[in-house]
Formats: structure tokens, sequence, C-alpha cells
């Protein structure tokens, strides 16, 4: 049965990155599907109906944690809803979904990043300097005690154990629901051909060279470990063009590329609006990240049947499978592990393996986010159910 779902999030804007751009086509997905969504949001840009902006006259950029929770409430006790989805901690509503993994989980995998002890310490033990995260890591700790809380839905099985590990969350309030992204973009070749000839001149290969594209694409350079994978090009084997897309700052990983006498082997490009062209033009998607609940580029790079290289740290892994379709690193700062990773797909029979494996195997249906909703659905079902019951 078609229901009316509110989705909460914090703001709306898909320049921020994957979690923004994962709200709006999930709402998109299940109106698709029959259900009326709307998607409140404390801070952003309502470009349609069907998203309500909460908070805007208040000052900043982003909304406090109970002055969204205040205006939510005030909403919600206006407008009826059959299921209140929220990608916040917020305990009122029928599901927890945090694109973002546990706050817990977060703190110390960021801090694990800086790949310095000293450093590490410190960001652990002044993460609670900020107001707003612990306000966010108070109010998950709570709906996880509550039995009577949430259902909560983890985007992979990574972010269900970090529930399970820091707050002794039993099975029967989790659900994992597998992230998932679009996989019917529109490819433009013209496009794709056309950066890839720009990309070769950048590096100074010719196209004879056959040199194999590796794409790179994160906002957050540290946490997603561009540092280690250019450690890695220096070690690897093979004719490799590293191609970095994203909006962080370039400057220091540049100069690690110079001091490594690999900065001939790398492009960096800068912010990309639509990374699709681009992972058209790339053959293997790569991404050491130190912390991420379940990738969307590693998804979006499934989806177009390229292979895949990422770590144990990333949810995306519940997808693919090892040594199949792509390579899983036990541990962001493995640069050895990382560097044959990246040899063996320098081979073109290897990539053409693991694309056929990535085809036959079917995952752009195990990555579509038609499947998310269509098992959020059930999850939506399950809830109206335990209510009748209580009737």
């Amino acid at each position: 049965m078609n229901k009316k779902v509110a989705i909460i999030t914090e703001r709306i804007d898909i320049t921020l990155g994957g979690a923004e751009r994962s709200v709006i086509e999930l709402a998109g997905e299940l109106s698709r599907q029959g259900h009326q969504v709307d998607v409140l949001a404390a801070k952003g840009q309502a470009r349609v109906k069907d998203i309500h902006i909460l908070c805007q006259e208040l000052p900043g950029r982003r909304a406090c944690y109970f002055d969204f929770r205040k205006a939510v409430r005030k909403y919600l006790a206006a407008n009826r809803y059959d299921i209140v989805h929220s990608v916040l901690p917020f305990d009122f509503a029928d599901i927890y979904q945090p694109r973002g993994g546990t706050y817990a989980e977060s703190i110390l995998r960021n801090a694990a990043s800086y790949q310095n002890k000293f450093i590490e310490y410190y960001k652990r033990i002044t993460a609670f300097a900020n107001a707003q995260r612990t306000m966010l890591l108070q109010a998950e700790k709570k709906i996880c005690k509550d039995s009577e809380g949430p259902v909560i839905i983890a985007i992979s099985e990574y972010v269900a154990e970090q529930f399970r590990r820091h707050y002794g969350v039993s099975a029967k309030r989790l659900v994992v629901v597998p992230n998932g992204v679009k996989v019917d973009r529109q490819i433009d070749k013209t496009e794709s051909d056309r950066l890839r000839a720009q990309i070769l001149a950048q590096s100074g290969m010719r196209k004879e060279d056959k040199p194999v594209m590796f794409l790179f694409a994160a906002n957050n350079f540290r946490l997603k470990g561009l540092d280690v994978l250019i450690r890695a090009m220096q070690a690897v084997k093979g004719e490799a063009v590293l191609v970095v897309a994203g909006g962080d700052s370039p400057v220091r990983y540049r100069l690690l590329a110079e001091k490594l006498e690999v900065e001939r082997k790398i492009v960096f490009l800068g912010e990309v609006r639509n990374i699709q062209p681009v992972l058209t033009a790339a053959d293997v998607a790569v991404l050491p990240t130190f912390y991420d609940p379940a990738s969307r580029f590693i998804l979006e790079a499934l989806a177009a049947d390229k292979p895949v290289i990422t770590t144990k740290f990333n949810g995306a892994t519940d997808l693919f499978a090892d040594n199949r379709h792509g390579r899983i690193i036990d541990r962001p700062e493995n640069v050895s592990g990382l560097a044959a990773a990246i040899s063996y797909f320098t081979n073109q029979t290897n990539i053409r393996s693991a694309s056929e494996a990535i085809i036959a195997d079917n995952l752009k249906e195990k990555v579509s986010i038609s499947r998310v909703a269509k098992q959020l659905e059930s999850v939506y079902d399950s809830i109206a159910d335990r209510r009748k019951g209580q009737i």
C-alpha cells in the first residue's frame, strides 16, 4: 500500500556530497513507486514543492540540533505522515537511518586518517569541543538505548557492526538496507572521449602507450586516502595515470607527488559537477578510504561496469566480491597492498575479466536505488503492520 512519507535531513544541497544526493534520489525513487514523499530539511533550497525548508530564517549555514528538532515536531503536529524516516537521530521518528554511519565511528576513523598517533589522540579528545557533534552523538546513544525507539536502518554491514560495537544494539532493532545509486544515467560518449584525451595530454602520455586510467573522486582528500594513493603510485608497475577529481585543496598533494617524482602520473581535475563523463573515461575506480559507510562513488563505478579498488572501511564492499569485481585492501595505510592492486589492473585483460564479471553477476541491479526503495517499502509495511497490531 502506498504511503505518505516524511524524510528528515539536515540540508538540501547536492554539492555537499553523496549523503545529500542519496536523500534526494531516494525520495525521487519512492515517489516513482507511488508513495507521497516530502523532504523536511533545516537549510537549503526548496526547488520543488515536495521539499520543505524549516529553519531558513535562523542564522548560519547549519541549524542547531534542538532548533531543527523543535521545527520538525511543530511541522509534524500539523501534517500527518504514515512513516517518518529520519537521517538525523530524532527519537520521535519511525526510522533512524544515518547516511554517515554512527557518530562514534566517524570520530574514530577521522582521527585515524591523520596517520599520526599524536594528532589522532588529539582529534579524539577534542572531538567533543564541537557542540553540534556532541549533541548528535548523545541523541544517537539515547536512541540506541531505548528498546522502543525507532527502527535503525544501516546502509551497510559495516554500519550495522558499528551500532553493535559502539552501542550494543540488538539484532531485532537493526535492519541492513545496502546503499544504492541511480543506474540509468545518460552517457555522453563524446564528452568522455574528450576528457580522456585531455587527461592523457596533461599527463604527457600518448594514446599509443595504452595507459590505464585510475579515477579517485572525493571532497575530503585526507579522509579518503589520497596521501596513501600517491605514495602507492610510486611503486606501481605498468602504465598508469591517476586522475583526481574533487573540490578539496590539491596543494599539499601536488607537493607530495613532486617529492616522490610521480607528478607526471597524476592529473588533478579539480571540482567536477558531473562525475559520469570522467567515470566513463576512466578504466578503474580507486578509493583507499579511511572511512566510508557506503561510498556512492564506488557504487557508481560498479553501475558503469568498472572494476573498483577500496578498503574494508568502506561499506560499499557489501555489494561486490574481492578478487572478482575488484580489490579490497585490508587497511588504508597499506601502501604496498594498494600498489599491488593498482598494478594488477594495469593489465587490460584483468580489467576486462572484472568488468565481465560485474555484468554477469548483474551488479547494476544490486547497487540500484530502485532496489533500495523496494527494501525500504518492506520496512515501511512492517512498521504499519506493527501499528495495526497495537490498536
